[in-house]
């Protein structure tokens, strides 16, 4: 019988280990996650602190433009950064400076924690779960619409030890200093933000990955306000601004006969509507729908008989049903023509793959279901696996959680706004 010698064993056990992982989904310690390092702080800025106390508001709709590296890297720093750095000292304080807290970043591209000692931003999971931080946040639309999403979380323990009975308050109170400094930093950058108190502990930890000792605190969703009106004085009234002047938006929300997701024909025609568009529902027969969750839809308008002319966006609701339009041609032809026309033109959940079947997301950026992502790749789309991803006027959701999102994302590319 052959003898192994103890290296050899060991490299059979961690080859052993690897492919078990492989085989059961269980990430490796060795990953991909990145390290971002930050640009340093600015120091100053256009706004006084009188001025961002005066306008900071609770603000809970969003454009959906994104946030980029530098601006997170303020957000971060206003509420963790180290002033003084001999001794730790940090931009908010902490009893008996032991810093019981850990800020988490929700973007668009992925999940970071920020390390204030490097000043950096390591990157914990490589998607987007702002949609799923909503979930967990009672469905709140403002954490899933946020530029980011902010998780403050704290460990009692780490303050236990010295403060006993007095470390649970002592770990709130840092938080609510940390949380008033992002959002005043927010109204520094000329972004809005709102603070979120109710949530699923349990959800969030879970969504953010958090470590056993950590609890989610507070999260403060930061983004683009959907508007920025002018200030209006006593002897001069705000203008009438170019939105106000535009006329209504008209969409159509083609859907399948029957077995359509209902959150993702409801959710979105609900935000469109609140932001002032017209939407109607269009499908291959009048009358009721039926979804999957068993909602009743109304469709006024036949798939044949649709003229692409009288829209300014077409958006096609996933859902099981929606495999009826996968290779039906005047589906295809419908979203090709929206998209040679310049209209807006959306997907969500499975209806991606209509877009991929009608040659229109080839060198996007698109996101879909997860079982779609191989049509969408050979259809020559980039695929992202974000909530949403907006490429021009091309946008598409990957399902029923993200379908608050995408409907914003729809509204903001009505009316051109990224």
């Amino acid at each position: 019988m052959k003898r192994f010698t103890i290296p050899a064993m060991l490299l059979c056990f961690f080859a052993v280990v690897c492919v078990a992982q492989q085989r059961s989904g269980t990430p490796s310690r060795v990953s991909k996650l990145r390290i971002i390092q930050l640009a340093e702080p600015k120091l100053t800025g256009p706004v006084s602190l009188e001025q961002a106390l005066a306008e900071r508001r609770s603000v809970r709709e969003f454009a959906s433009r994104q946030l980029d590296f530098a601006q997170v890297g303020q957000l971060a720093w206003s509420g963790q950064g180290i002033t003084e750095k001999e001794k730790g000292f940090r931009t908010a304080p902490s009893a008996g400076a032991l810093y019981p807290i850990e800020l988490y970043f929700a973007t668009h591209e992925s999940l970071f924690v920020y390390h204030p000692q490097g000043h950096s931003l390591e990157e914990v999971l490589n998607k987007d779960i702002r949609a799923r931080l909503a979930a967990a946040a009672l469905n709140q639309r403002a954490v899933a619409g946020a530029g980011c999403d902010v998780i403050i979380a704290g460990s009692v323990k780490k303050l236990a030890r010295k403060y006993d009975k007095k470390a649970r308050r002592y770990m709130l109170l840092e938080a609510g200093h940390i949380a008033q400094n992002i959002q005043l930093q927010a109204v520094s950058l000329g972004l809005a933000s709102v603070p979120i108190g109710a949530f699923d502990i349990s959800q969030v930890r879970k969504v953010c990955r958090l470590q056993k000792a950590f609890e989610p605190l507070y999260i403060i969703s930061v983004g683009y306000p959907t508007a920025h009106p002018p200030k209006e004085t006593v002897e001069q009234k705000r203008p009438v601004t170019q939105l106000q002047k535009r006329r209504t938006k008209k969409v159509v929300l083609i859907v399948a006969r029957e077995n359509f997701r209902d959150e993702e024909l409801f959710q979105t025609r609900n935000v469109l509507t609140q932001a002032g568009a017209e939407t109607v529902v269009a499908s291959t027969k009048k009358g009721a729908i039926r979804g999957m969750l068993g909602g009743l839809g109304n469709a006024e308008v036949l798939v044949s008989e649709l003229n692409v002319d009288d829209y300014d966006g077409v958006i096609f609701v996933g859902g099981i049903g929606a495999k009826e339009y996968f290779n039906n041609h005047m589906a295809l032809s419908i979203a090709r023509q929206a998209k040679e026309k310049g209209k807006v033109l959306g997907a969500i959940c499975i209806a991606p793959t209509i877009l991929a079947n009608a040659g229109v997301l080839k060198g996007l950026r698109a996101t879909s279901y997860p079982s779609q992502q191989g049509s969408l790749i050979r259809a020559g789309a980039r695929y992202t696996g974000n909530a949403v991803e907006r490429d021009g006027l091309v946008i598409t959701g990957i399902g029923p959680e993200a379908a608050t999102m995408f409907g914003k994302a729809v509204s903001d590319a009505l009316i051109g706004r990224y």
